[in-house]
């Protein structure tokens, strides 16, 4: 897999995973980085604009590294070194790259202990993900399954809370105390939260809105969502 970017290579790099091999730009003007990937006896290609545009098209700020595929963690490594107050996000086929990346950005930034993904219908972790994250995908535990409803069953028998979101039959997710083991489900862009998965939390909550516009951006949502959880635990 090819990914790009200063930040996700430099995040790259401190979090000790392998890289190939990096293309960067004849006259690339960050000579920390170099320097950086030197030292980890990492083979640099000199290359020009057009040979670097052809592996990314976006913006890769002239470096492109090669790294192995990303590697999911398991639910059940997911669930090993759960707290008492553990915080694990799900997203219920999201489809947005863009979004994924900004939720794995906030999901690193504030201790969220694992992401859940499901396998089918959802965007996977890619170069845009990685670019849009800022690297934070390099340290953030992903977790993809089979199936949300199950993989919901066993967070239940671990004693997770399971709290969607919705604008519909929920309560004001000002009320609700999340001292507690949670398990956050937001659901995909446009649909929200598929009807079993709904019908499998154990509450659903709402973020009110008082303009003409009646939803949130999923990343906004989930970032929101985080963040008051963490604010009610003090």
């Amino acid at each position: 897999m090819y990914v790009h970017g200063k930040n996700v290579v430099k995040e790259l790099l401190n979090s000790d995973k392998k890289i190939h091999k990096a293309y960067v730009l004849k006259d690339f003007n960050d000579k920390d980085l170099i320097i950086a990937l030197e030292n980890k006896n990492i083979v640099i290609n000199y290359v020009d604009k057009n040979e670097l545009d052809q592996l990314e098209r976006g913006n890769h700020q002239g470096i492109i590294v090669s790294i192995p595929d990303f590697e999911y963690t398991s639910l059940e490594q997911l669930l090993e070194n759960r707290k008492e107050r553990s915080i694990y996000v799900m997203l219920d086929h999201l489809e947005d790259p863009h979004n994924f990346g900004a939720i794995i950005r906030t999901c690193e930034a504030a201790g969220v202990d694992g992401i859940i993904i499901p396998k089918d219908r959802s965007v996977e972790v890619n170069s845009t993900v990685m670019k849009v994250s800022s690297g934070a995908a390099s340290h953030a535990p992903i977790c993809m399954v089979t199936n949300l409803n199950a993989t919901i069953k066993v967070l239940k028998k671990k004693d997770i809370w399971v709290i969607g979101t919705d604008m519909y039959d929920s309560v004001d997710y000002r009320t609700i105390d999340y001292n507690i083991p949670i398990c956050l489900v937001i659901g995909g862009e446009g649909k929200g939260m598929s009807r079993l998965v709904n019908e499998s939390c154990d509450i659903i909550v709402r973020i009110p809105m008082e303009g003409k516009v009646n939803s949130l951006n999923a990343s906004v949502a989930a970032g929101i969502m985080i963040y008051e959880i963490k604010r009610n635990r003090g």
